[in-house]
């Protein structure tokens, strides 16, 4: 079992030179102020005379006070505290040696695996790829998972939202792509995760055979909103640096409705004037800023799985509607699917991927539209089969699609561990297809 260390509290930060750059601590209040001549995104630490340092950021300013937020959890801060300017801009480190460890936002280790050695460091905040140099989506990206190989095939460099509810199957069906895709590296970021549910992800839903091959990020609920977005941004970095290699990325983030809340208390801090259910303007930036950092760029290519907690079942709710505006497609899971013992419960008729046409074949494109004509066909007259109202006859499109919908369930549903092939999975869909004929 990993050992982590999910707090990680109070730890001296020593990667950049402490500057003799100093102000007095003023306040906190949610936000911390200081009258230090620093910029925003500048590192500081708060030093308290019988304690560790406090690192935190500059977020903003106002006339000669600086707003500060920490890292972590501030403790015993008192006015007039030292406040010292340690450096501008946060990096993390980078590279193959990171492969198979679990590291915070600020890129410290969790996992009981000892320091991070030769892993370069680069800045978190990177400029997106420009979008005339990025290549098109041309290549299928091959998760194991049939539903989404066969009708919402994805390509490589593909940003799809998975929409959901709590405890719907999303941390599962992660793992499962993380285990039976063929990215060459995967970068998990958990924002917002409790921490009781990040060794089971880890150990559970990844394995060893997922975790070999993975770089997991880490930022737990009770951590602060600045350690939440940067966690995030870190990760994306880490995936970044693994794109410039050439390497085929799988970037996957759980979840960015809690990112958006972490900003969200961010941008109140800072006096942003709240709109739709309290939504600062800055967390539909930074969900922008997020999704376009992801896909291919010139050389190599980030394919993401971004999830999205529905509130309530409401898949209009603000953050829903902004990612599902910014993402190349969308994948739902749904709970009545889930309820009757569907795995995975991807609601295959209110799914889609933008780009399937774009990496899957003539033949697979065309089987896939007969297997959606027969949801769809049954789906219209599930409630009238339910309550015995349909009479067989009325429809042969209608009997056909009854005749065929035990086999259509039986192709998508898949058990935990069974991953697919694709070849098998088209061989499959072109199967089903052939017994449509309308």
């Amino acid at each position: 079992m990993l050992g982590l260390d999910l707090p990680a509290m109070n730890r001296s930060i020593t990667t950049t030179p402490l500057y003799r750059v100093g102000g007095r601590l003023r306040s906190v209040t949610g936000r911390m102020t200081c009258n230090l001549p620093a910029a925003v995104g500048d590192h500081c630490a708060i030093l308290p005379p019988d304690g560790d340092e406090v690192l935190a950021e500059v977020i903003g300013f106002e006339n000669n006070l600086a707003y500060l937020v920490p890292f972590d959890a501030p403790e015993n801060l008192r006015p007039g505290m030292p406040v010292v300017r340690k450096g501008r801009g946060l990096t993390v480190p980078t590279g193959s040696n990171l492969l198979g460890r679990v590291i915070d936002g600020l890129g410290r280790p969790l996992d009981d695996l000892g320091p991070l050695e030769g892993c370069p460091r680069r800045p978190v905040n990177r400029p997106a790829p420009p979008a005339l140099e990025r290549q098109r989506i041309r290549e299928p990206f091959v998760t194991g998972i049939r539903a989404v190989d066969s009708v919402l095939t994805c390509g490589r460099g593909q940003r799809v939202g998975i929409f959901a509810g709590s405890g719907v199957g999303k941390s599962t069906l992660l793992g499962e792509i993380a285990k039976g895709s063929e990215a060459d590296v995967n970068v998990i970021a958990l924002i917002g995760e409790r921490g009781r549910e990040v060794a089971p992800f880890l150990e559970d839903c990844l394995g060893p055979e997922g975790m070999a091959r993975s770089v997991v990020v880490v930022a737990t609920c009770e951590q602060t909103p600045l350690m939440r977005v940067r966690a995030s941004q870190a990760a994306i970095a880490i995936a970044d640096y693994f794109r410039e290699d050439g390497s085929n990325v799988l970037f996957m983030i759980d979840s960015l409705t809690r990112l958006a809340m972490a900003q969200r208390d961010l941008g109140l801090m800072l006096g942003e004037p709240p709109s739709s259910r309290g939504y600062t303007p800055s967390v539909f930036q930074l969900l922008a800023n997020t999704v376009e950092r992801l896909g291919n760029a010139a050389r190599g290519g980030i394919t993401a799985l971004l999830t999205v907690l529905v509130d309530g079942g409401d898949f209009d709710e603000p953050i829903s509607d902004a990612v599902r505006s910014l993402v190349d497609g969308h994948i739902i899971l749904d709970r009545k699917i889930a309820e009757r013992g569907h795995y995975p419960a991807i609601d295959v008729g209110r799914s889609v991927s933008r780009v399937a046409t774009d990496v899957a074949d003539k033949d697979h494109a065309l089987a896939a539209r007969k297997v959606r004509a027969i949801l769809a066909t049954y789906a219209e007259v599930q409630d009238l089969i339910r309550i015995g109202a349909y009479a067989r006859g009325s429809s042969p499109q209608v009997d056909r699609a009854i005749e065929l919908m035990p086999k259509v369930e039986q192709f998508l549903r898949q058990d935990v561990g069974d991953g697919s092939a694709f070849g098998d999975t088209r061989r499959g869909l072109l199967q089903l297809a052939a017994a449509w004929p309308f």
